[in-house]
């Protein structure tokens, strides 16, 4: 019966009852697809299972934030995607170095990161002037990791507009910004 049952309905019968049961089915369901995912971004098996476990209780505590704007796995794979991110972003930024005193070390020059840093706001400059529709896009595409079809799920769209919408997104921000950085 319950894979019969609609990630949806789970849902609603979960925020209805608090039956640990019907959260444990959708936990079930995914599991697997969340660890997987955890385990493309961390390349590490004992992370990918802690972050996994830390996923699912930000979605059992969050369920009511559901709006169904989206199919559930969306939603799911979007904070599994987030949470990995944002983990892996913190801890590189909190790793020690210990410096050996006999090693030489190249500090960058400090015009090199100027140019980046030069190349980044006029990058998000650029990102600043389309429109929040294809802002929305390429976030889903690019920072939280969904594929076509979850896009066009999400969006309600079918696979080949998602796809071209993409496309003459990214070639609209390659014009405004110029071709000298895309290499």
């Amino acid at each position: 019966m319950n894979h019969l049952v609609k990630d949806e309905e789970l849902i609603r019968l979960y925020l209805n009852t608090h039956r640990n049961d019907y959260f444990e089915i959708l936990y079930k369901r995914y599991v697997t697809k969340v660890y997987k995912r955890c385990l493309s971004l961390t390349k590490d098996s004992v992370q990918a299972e802690d972050f996994t476990q830390d996923i699912f209780l930000r979605v059992h505590g969050n369920l009511t934030n559901f709006k169904e704007n989206s199919a559930f796995s969306t939603w799911l794979y979007s904070i599994s995607y987030n949470y990995c991110m944002d983990q892996i972003r913190y801890s590189n930024r909190s790793n020690t170095v210990y410096l050996s005193e006999n090693q030489d070390f190249v500090w960058p020059d400090s015009s090199d990161q100027e140019i980046r840093e030069n190349q980044l706001q006029h990058l998000d400059n650029v990102i600043g002037t389309i429109s929040p529709e294809e802002t929305q896009m390429l976030r889903m595409k690019y920072t939280d990791g969904l594929d076509i079809n979850e896009i066009a799920e999400a969006l309600q769209l079918k696979n080949s507009a998602v796809k071209m919408r993409l496309k003459r997104t990214r070639d609209k921000i390659r014009r405004l910004y110029g071709d000298q950085f895309f290499y």
